[in-house]
């Protein structure tokens, strides 16, 4: 009832809508059908015919009233007018007119639902070319209408016949034309109202065309706007009902959800607690292990390097000592050749000591860090070998902290050494870079190279843990007779 409310107010959209709502609880019979029927009028009205024929059909197969059927047949055949298959509706309409000539249906048949036939018939045969005999029909049908005051029928009668008239007679046509127009406002039945100032104004028969075409306009905004009114408020309604049965299922939900809400943040505060606990011991954890890992780093580079000190000591030192000792038990040192000659040994082994220290001394990291490395450097430019140091001042040793300027000074001894031992290289050139993130080291020598997997670890292990302790990385390439190179990126 509530979608028929819609349709008779325009509303198609929100009828089909409010239908659809009922469906489920009419699954079969006469409400089914009742509701199906309703889906084929909306349908029919915003023009989708195939759809409003597929509801029709289904209405017809729940309703077992003969008369009752009448009705979704008899849209069809007006569907199918509307469609220009004026054989099928004229086919349609004779068979409903002539099944109410049975005992039954005409006894409970009411004379409106012959005179729709008839006009609707009468309608079909003009529109098919058959004028004279539709014109009949269409006429004794508005007889039927004007006899039992059917005023909305007659309207439809006065629409048809001003169609009609329309090509034959354009006087007539306007006649029936206002005809309807008066007995749609006499019953405020609008959308009439607009069809048949729609034909007065196609007609263009009389001077008030363009007083009609006024008319039609405002009437057709007014209608707009009543319509739209309508829509509005049906929403409200529906909105009102459905709060007010919404709030008390909300006020019965309300205290299980507060409940529920209570429990939820319990269980969070748990949760939150356990992970929070968790993280704690986690970032304890990691952090304890790379903080050993640092120290097990630097201790293996601290060892590593006492290491080769000793080893320095012990291969470049402690026999020439022992000899030194030897030979001043065994020569008289009163004889001054052999005293200048045990002179001359200390003398040497006091030089090979400065320079075991020079090698591990302090790194100066202040103003002088630049001076300190080039004079490290230039130690071991000899005759035979030249050193080249490039972009030293480039980079801005300032913001470099202490540590890293000490690591990169031990790598530079250490790589020095390495080459002094092993190369034979007659050119080391020592290149100086720096990006936004890191300060690049490269060495390059023309020594003797060797095979990469051959490479000697003693130094270089060393180099790599001290690199590995600040957080760089340090590549070595070399090929045998094609010389040794090593590449230090080390992070602002």
């Amino acid at each position: 009832m509530i979608a028929n409310i819609h349709q008779r107010n325009g509303d198609y959209y929100g009828s089909k809508e409010i239908v659809t709502e009922a469906l489920p609880y009419a699954k079969k019979g006469v409400y089914f059908a009742s509701s199906n029927n309703s889906l084929g009028i909306a349908d029919k009205e915003l023009s989708l015919y195939d759809d409003a024929i597929l509801y029709y059909k289904k209405a017809i197969k729940e309703y077992t009233d003969p008369l009752l059927k009448h009705d979704p047949i008899q849209n069809i055949a007006v569907v199918y007018t509307h469609q220009k298959k004026y054989d099928k509706a004229i086919h349609i309409f004779e068979y409903l007119l002539k099944s109410l000539s049975n005992k039954d249906l005409k006894k409970r048949a009411k004379p409106s639902d012959k005179s729709i036939l008839l006009d609707n018939l009468g309608y079909a045969y003009f529109k098919n070319g058959m004028d004279e005999k539709g014109f009949q029909l269409m006429i004794e049908g508005l007889k039927i209408r004007i006899d039992t005051k059917d005023i909305y029928g007659s309207i439809e009668s006065y629409l048809h016949l001003a169609d009609f008239y329309s090509k034959k007679d354009i006087y007539k046509s306007d006649e029936n034309a206002l005809l309807a127009y008066k007995a749609a406002t006499k019953i405020n039945s609008i959308d009439e109202r607009l069809e048949a100032l729609q034909i007065l104004i196609s007609n263009d028969n009389t001077s008030n065309t363009p007083r009609y075409t006024q008319k039609y306009f405002t009437l057709n905004d007014s209608i707009i706007k009543v319509r739209n009114n309508f829509k509005n408020k049906s929403a409200k309604i529906k909105y009102d009902a459905k709060k007010e049965k919404d709030e008390n299922e909300k006020l019965r939900l309300e205290k299980a959800e507060n409940q529920l809400s209570l429990q939820k943040a319990k269980y969070l505060r748990i949760v939150f607690v356990i992970v929070f606990i968790f993280l704690v011991i986690l970032i304890a954890i990691l952090i304890r292990y790379y903080k050993n890992k640092n120290k097990a780093i630097e201790f293996k580079s601290s060892y590593d390097t006492e290491t080769r000190i000793s080893k320095k000591i012990h291969d470049e030192l402690a026999n020439d000592v022992f000899q030194v000792i030897a030979f001043a038990e065994s020569q008289p040192l009163a004889v001054e050749n052999t005293k200048e000659n045990l002179l001359q040994k200390l003398d040497d082994i006091y030089g090979r000591v400065r320079g075991i220290s020079k090698e591990n001394n302090k790194i100066e990291t202040g103003k002088d860090f630049t001076k300190s490395i080039k004079e490290m450097l230039s130690a071991y430019n000899t005759v035979e070998r030249n050193i080249i140091a490039t972009n030293l001042e480039s980079v801005n040793w300032e913001d470099v902290d202490e540590i890293k300027k000490i690591t990169i000074g031990r790598v530079l001894q250490e790589l020095m050494v390495n080459m002094k031992k092993h190369s034979k290289a007659s050119l080391v050139v020592i290149k100086f870079d720096s990006d936004q993130k890191s300060i690049l080291i490269n060495y390059t020598d023309n020594g003797i190279g060797c095979e990469k997997t051959k490479i000697s670890k003693n130094g270089l292990q060393n180099m790599e843990h001290r690199i590995q302790t600040i957080k760089g990385t340090i590549e070595f390439e070399t090929e045998p007779q094609n010389g040794f190179k090593a590449k230090i990126a080390i992070p602002k």
